[in-house]
């Protein structure tokens, strides 16, 4: 029997409590005893959400004395409607999560993203990020993002630092600490592109950068840009976010793109999502809480099919071998019971599409590629506008 998100409100007795954004950051309240002084000379917070992660629009002025030490505590204030005015600050300092968007900011980033495309499409491009360089820091493999975000900042005139396997090539191989080389990585460069092993890796990075830091990615935790092309690439083949059906298949326990996407879609109204994945690797309950705290439609189902037909967007993912260990009987037992093939096709509505993050094992067979209803190539293009929009954005502000 499918599990919803009714049953699981009911099985939780209202003891998740995981407001909006906005609204979650609405009650806090600044310790002093968490500060400390960035190169800049202000004060961050270090408080677990801590306030770089904060759209500006919602962060309190600090009241300051000649001493810091005298600093007293202010709640923060929610602005109503945030500034997209060209010329002003961009919301975020960092992007490491996907909880720090609300609406808005997603709509105007894919505003950015589309001025992007006609950036890309104008052959020789633009040049308003020279002098800028932006450092890739990636301890684990990546095709897609790595070279997305070196594209980008190229096509918009900038320079890349880049080291392809920081684990084992970097300081990190002696034991450096990753506090250690953020700190001087950013000597050398604008802005950070980090992808870790470690769930929250990106999170203590921002934490203690000068410079911005985008997170490409940490273990098994989340990849905020990946789940805004997602999103961004939804609204262009669908037509829509609101009122939309999603299923999201495979691995979801190890996805940390189904993860970061599903926070996303939790912004649009009557959504509703649908979990299809082997017992081994089922979505973690905490995305099921955060869903059901706002709102959100869910429900687990072991029958792809019946999924597939009432679907928008099929969001296949593969069994991440890499995250099982030393449990390959686990990995087997999961791998190849969810294929999206000419069948599964042949079930789903003309409008609906099938999107992948990739990299693709078996998990989408060669001739779904056919199809026009197949948007993961197109999605993995869209990933070059929204991090085009993204270094734009933090570099320069709107």
């Amino acid at each position: 029997m499918a599990i919803s998100s009714s049953f699981f409100a009911c099985s939780l007795q209202g003891s998740v409590a995981a407001p909006k954004t906005l609204n979650c950051y609405k009650e806090l309240s600044c310790n002093p005893s968490n500060l400390f002084f960035k190169q800049s000379g202000c004060i961050k917070s270090m408080y677990q959400s801590h306030s770089r992660l904060l759209p500006h629009s919602i962060l309190s002025k600090w009241e300051q004395t000649d001493r810091f030490d005298r600093i007293q505590r202010h709640s923060l204030e929610v602005e109503t409607a945030p500034s997209f005015t060209m010329g002003k600050k961009f919301q975020l300092d960092d992007i490491i999560e996907a909880q720090q968007f609300n609406r808005d900011i997603l709509s105007a980033i894919f505003e950015v993203a589309n001025d992007m495309e006609k950036i890309e499409n104008n052959y020789p491009g633009s040049q308003i990020l020279k002098g800028y360089l932006m450092a890739t820091l990636f301890y684990e493999p990546s095709t897609r993002t790595r070279l997305s975000f070196e594209s980008a900042m190229k096509r918009l005139g900038g320079e890349v630092l880049t080291t392809e396997n920081a684990r084992e090539f970097s300081s990190a191989a002696k034991g450096e600490t990753l506090e250690d080389t953020i700190r001087t990585v950013e000597g050398y460069s604008d802005i950070i592109v980090m992808r870790h092993f470690e769930s929250g890796a990106a999170r203590r990075a921002a934490a203690i950068a000068g410079i911005p830091i985008i997170n490409a990615g940490d273990g098994p935790g989340q990849h905020p840009t990946q789940a805004l092309l997602d999103v961004y690439t939804i609204e262009r083949e669908v037509g829509k976010l609101d009122g939309i059906k999603v299923a999201l298949v495979g691995d979801l326990a190890n996805g940390r793109t189904v993860r970061s996407l599903a926070y996303l879609l939790a912004k649009y109204q009557d959504v509703r999502i649908y979990f299809v994945s082997p017992d081994v690797v089922k979505m973690k309950d905490d995305i099921k809480a955060y869903l059901t705290s706002q709102g959100v439609e869910w429900e687990e189902s072991s029958d792809l099919m019946e999924v597939a037909s009432e679907c928008d967007v099929v969001y296949q993912t593969r069994i991440q071998k890499e995250r099982f260990g030393e449990r390959l009987d686990l990995y087997e037992e999961a791998r190849g019971k969810y294929i999206l093939d000419q069948a599964v096709l042949d079930v789903m509505q003309k409008h609906a599409v099938v999107m992948h993050p990739l990299p693709r094992l078996d998990e989408i067979t060669v001739e779904v590629d056919r199809d026009p209803r197949a948007a993961y190539f197109r999605q993995a293009k869209n990933g070059l506008y929204i991090r085009m929009a993204l270094l734009k954005l933090l570099l320069l502000g709107w």
